[in-house]
């Protein structure tokens, strides 16, 4: 039986037995059950999820808007810019979602929007502290690896595209951080693609636009 943990979550601040919360999902109700009462403590609050799909995709996409979300940073775009990437950000990641069988609802919770905001603001985030050198002007090789480690958004930013293509689903930001880190975009030609798409009709645009 297979089980994911996810959630905003800093592996440093857990260890250091600060206050957190996650999100645990199992497709059997059971065990996912008895996993929460072994891992929930008055210092890491669990929450149970049968959306398995749903978890995963947030965990994977929310490293490519954090990426976004940096490049902002690096960019001095301003707090405004990167609200409005982490918003649009949800709405992309609750279209595919959906459309390969997730939960609406789980991408407003803690392995959706909830990690979003960690990654796409926190210092600690390797995907943001990517995004802000490349924002600053350098490029993917002088990047990394970022703190020792590899930022996952590199790689999750493939995948996503390629589940964009298959399920013909428009991922405007996913898309303009691929083709930064993978076909040679700078940041400035995908912010001004980003700024240039047809206007959206903002009641329409929940899963859609």
């Amino acid at each position: 039986k297979l089980a994911v943990l996810s959630g905003p979550t800093f592996a440093r601040e857990v260890a250091l037995d600060l206050p957190s919360a996650a999100v645990l999902a199992c497709a059997d109700e059971k065990t996912g059950s008895i996993l929460q009462q072994q891992f929930h403590t008055d210092r890491f609050r669990l929450y149970r999820s049968t959306d398995l799909v749903g978890v995963q995709l947030g965990g994977a996409i929310k490293n490519v808007i954090a990426i976004a979300s940096g490049i902002a940073d690096g960019m001095k775009l301003g707090l405004n810019a990167r609200a409005a990437l982490i918003c649009r950000g949800v709405a992309e990641m609750t279209r595919l979602g959906v459309v390969m069988g997730g939960s609406a609802e789980t991408f407003t919770g803690m392995s959706g929007v909830g990690d979003l905001v960690l990654t796409a603001t926190g210092t600690l985030s390797r995907n943001h502290s990517l995004g802000e050198k490349l924002g600053q002007g350098l490029s993917l090789e002088e990047c990394l690896p970022v703190g020792g480690a590899v930022a996952e958004g590199v790689r999750n930013a493939v995948s996503i595209h390629e589940l964009a293509e298959l399920h013909k689903i428009e991922m405007p930001i996913c898309n303009a951080v691929y083709q930064v880190l993978h076909e040679g975009f700078s940041c400035t030609q995908a912010l001004q693609q980003l700024m240039e798409r047809d206007r959206p009709d903002e009641e329409m645009m929940s899963f859609r636009d």
